[in-house]
This record gives structure tokens, C-alpha cells and sequence, in this order.
């Protein structure tokens, strides 16, 4: 039985903030393919193989989601796949520069996996709370938790 590589999906609709991400990614040595998308419509039609878009297969070990995106934003998107079986138990993880309660009321309700207020820097992971705690399930989901 082959074990299936980890991978994670990127919903981002700013170019920088996505860069961003990519920056810390290999600043914290987690090298696995990353998949953009700008909102959340682009990622639905990633995840469901629509015409004319290349379908994720197999899909995304984690979800990386902006929540404050056009065309369809990160709650919007969030509520979509929790309906759809296929995709029902994907791992998200919000990042976004939103901190109200709404939101993440809103977002754990949808239950992620973990929230994230940018600017994202993976080293405020170590500064306690659960912030720790989503930064370990964050690595432990995508198999590369330093021993």
C-alpha cells in the first residue's frame, strides 16, 4: 500500500499574502506541493475537477483559507464543502487578517481545524495558547512533525 503525499491547497486572493505563506513554508522546512487558489470558487472547481479546471487528485491534506475574498469568500467556501460528502472532513485552517468573533465563531461552527490571524509568521506558534496546539496538528496532518 503506497502512502499518498501530503499536500496543501492555498485560498488567497492577495498575491503578497500568498507569498507570503510560501515564505514561511520554507522557512519552517515543510516542502510538499502547494496548490493556489484565488477565492473560493477557483478552489471549489479545483477540488471538483470542473470544466476546464484540473481536478486535485488526491485532494489537498490541508486547506489554507482566507475568509475576506470576492466572487465567493472563506465562510462561504467553508459552508459549501461541509455540505458536499466528497469533501465534507477536509482539514482547513483560516488565516486572515480578520479577528473578530463573528468570524471565528462563524469558522469554528464550520469546524477548522485552526485559525490564524495574519500577518502569518509560523514562529507566533510558540508563543502559547491554542495557536501551539494548531501549529502541531498543522504539522502533524502533513507528516512532518520534528521529532
Amino acid at each position: 500500500m503506497s502512502e499518498t503525499q501530503a499536500s496543501i491547497l492555498l485560498v488567497e486572493d492577495d498575491y503578497l499574502d500568498a507569498m507570503s505563506v510560501e515564505r514561511e513554508l520554507r522557512k519552517i522546512k515543510v516542502m510538499v506541493p502547494l496548490h493556489k487558489a484565488k477565492n473560493g470558487r477557483e478552489a471549489l472547481a479545483m477540488l471538483r475537477g470542473e470544466p476546464g479546471t484540473p481536478k486535485l487528485n488526491p485532494l489537498p491534506t490541508v486547506v489554507l483559507l482566507d475568509i475576506n475574498m470576492p466572487r465567493m469568500n472563506g465562510i462561504e467556501f467553508l459552508q459549501e464543502i461541509r455540505r458536499d460528502p466528497a469533501f465534507t472532513n477536509l482539514n482547513v485552517f483560516i488565516m486572515t487578517t480578520s479577528n473578530e468573533d463573528s468570524d471565528r465563531h462563524a469558522a469554528q461552527d464550520l469546524r477548522v481545524s485552526g485559525y490564524i490571524v495574519k500577518p502569518l509568521s509560523f514562529d507566533s506558534f510558540g508563543e502559547g495558547g491554542s495557536g501551539i496546539d494548531s501549529f502541531s496538528l498543522f504539522l502533524d496532518l502533513l507528516k512532518m512533525k520534528p521529532q
